[in-house]
């Protein structure tokens, strides 16, 4: 049984992950998301798009301003 796929095309990447495929590729020519070349086909594996989630900064809530809680 298949939970979901293995690898994503560049489109299906960005669908999933919600950025833009200009955006992937500089990820990718940035050395921070691996893929792989199946002859012109690029595949993002699943493992790598999901490390390369983990590796973005975290998101750093600022505090609410006293009185607005």
């Amino acid at each position: 049984m298949i939970s979901g796929p293995n690898a994503f095309t560049v489109a299906d990447f960005c669908d999933a992950y919600g950025i833009r495929r200009n955006s992937a590729y500089l990820e990718m020519k940035a050395g921070r998301l691996e893929y792989r070349k199946a002859g012109r086909k690029t595949l993002i594996r699943k493992v790598d798009a999901d490390a390369w989630l983990d590796s973005l900064p975290k998101g750093n809530p600022e505090p609410a301003p006293a009185g607005e809680a």
